[in-house]
């Protein structure tokens, strides 16, 4: 008894800890994958749309904004592909986000209704999937380091997952409010890029396919952005386990929609217009379209910058999908070892042909999820849906790897399964 007594301390103290009490509330989020209180929930659900809108805008959501060139569907084929895709993948991100309001928990222990004991193997694949794409992140925002002030690649992207690690290690409410700021300062950044590149390139990029080449590399395109956006599936409620019960979900997940949606849009949208320009994928092709000098300079800052608030949240979520494992390891350390990892797949990245390794990266993090993000939903809207009350998983959260028990005061209609 004693020995049991002293896991289940041990896994508290693991699982669970210090947590933002309020908004601005700035302490080291040190809470893992226990649900929150019901009575410690705060904020508001549009909050979500700054949150989702600045990890979008970034090098890598250029940089996937090129693809419809590079498979020969032109400027408007490849914006309307993108389009379609994107709205798709965001509505039902969207959709999952609102589990976090109702569970108070992030997505992949939100999953153990669905996936019971199973939820193993999609949290490893979680764990591995946010190590690329702080990574993926970090290559882009490394390499605008390096070129700004001179100083060698390695050593820039040290620097980087240095800001990611100290804005993860802080937490939830740092990241809000990170993305909050980065949200106005890189909507304006890529405006002016946007003009000046509309002023001195072509644009308009004819289709290069046509017929049945053309249908496939459509179709293919759509995949791709549905794809993308699904990817951010995994993470959805991780961003609004704090929001309160009774947050409107038409709310949760609208912000969470328009955020993801008109951050990409926007984004890809200009990487469909400069494909000529930067389909080398560096960073150097943003600063000669800006012209160089002062101006291509901040570019390059805030390149790097953007890579901060985009990687801090994928090692966040990474941080949890750890301790899923089991791994009794506090989130704020758990966040350290995935950024770490992240610093050794960089360095590969960029060690060969950076364009193709990227596409083959992003490729491959995003083919399990639809099939994760399939048994959710389901799970979710056949058994919890529409306000039905919400039930334990079949087997509870406690066994061989010790994850801790879902506490009856996480949601005031939580009941247990008497399947």
């Amino acid at each position: 008894m004693r020995k049991r007594g002293a896991l289940s301390a041990l896994t508290a103290t693991a699982f669970s800890g210090n947590r933002p009490r309020a908004a601005g509330d700035l302490s080291v989020e040190t809470h893992g994958i226990a649900p929150i209180p019901e009575d410690q929930r705060y904020g508001t659900p549009g909050r979500l749309f700054t949150v989702w809108f600045a990890p979008q805008v970034n090098m890598t959501g250029l940089f996937s904004g090129t693809l419809p060139i590079v498979l020969g569907l032109g400027f408007w084929l490849g914006l309307l592909a993108l389009a379609i895709g994107t709205v798709l993948g965001a509505l039902l991100v969207g959709y999952l986000s609102t589990m976090g309001p109702r569970t108070g928990a992030g997505q992949l222990p939100n999953a153990r209704m669905g996936f019971g004991g199973g939820v193993v193997l999609p949290a490893v694949l979680q764990w591995l999937s946010s190590i690329a794409w702080t990574a993926l992140a970090g290559l882009f925002g490394g390499e605008a380091l390096a070129v700004l002030l001179g100083i060698p690649f390695w050593l820039a992207v040290l620097i980087l997952l240095a800001l990611q690690g100290v804005v993860g290690f802080f937490g939830y409410e740092l990241i809000h409010r990170v993305q909050a700021v980065l949200t106005v300062v890189l909507f304006t950044t890529f405006v002016v890029f946007a003009v000046k590149l509309a002023r001195g390139h072509d644009i308009l990029t004819p289709a290069a396919v046509s017929g049945a080449d053309l249908a496939g590399a459509f179709v293919l395109e759509v995949t791709i952005a549905f794809s993308i956006v699904l990817s951010w599936g995994p993470y959805a409620s991780d961003f609004s386990r704090y929001l309160p019960t009774d947050a409107p979900p038409t709310r949760v997940s609208g912000f969470t929609f328009g955020g993801i949606v008109l951050g990409l849009l926007f984004i890809q949208g200009i990487g469909v217009a400069a494909a000529n320009v930067v389909v080398e994928h560096t960073a150097e092709g943003v600063r000669s379209v800006l012209g160089g000098g002062l101006l291509g300079g901040v570019a390059l800052l805030i390149v790097a910058v953007a890579a901060v608030g985009a990687g801090a949240m994928t090692a966040y979520s990474g941080s949890l999908s750890l301790q899923m494992l089991g791994v009794r390891v506090r989130r704020s350390v758990s966040q350290v070892i995935v950024t770490v990892l992240a610093f050794g797949l960089i360095l590969w990245l960029y060690a060969a042909d950076t364009a193709a390794r990227f596409q083959d990266v992003v490729l491959l993090v995003s083919y399990w999820i639809p099939g994760f993000a399939a048994v959710v939903l389901i799970d979710w809207t056949t058994e919890h849906g529409a306000g039905r009350p919400l039930t334990r998983p079949k087997k509870p959260l406690t066994g061989a790897t010790r994850w801790p028990r879902w506490p009856r005061s996480c949601s005031p209609t939580l009941r247990r399964s008497r399947s």
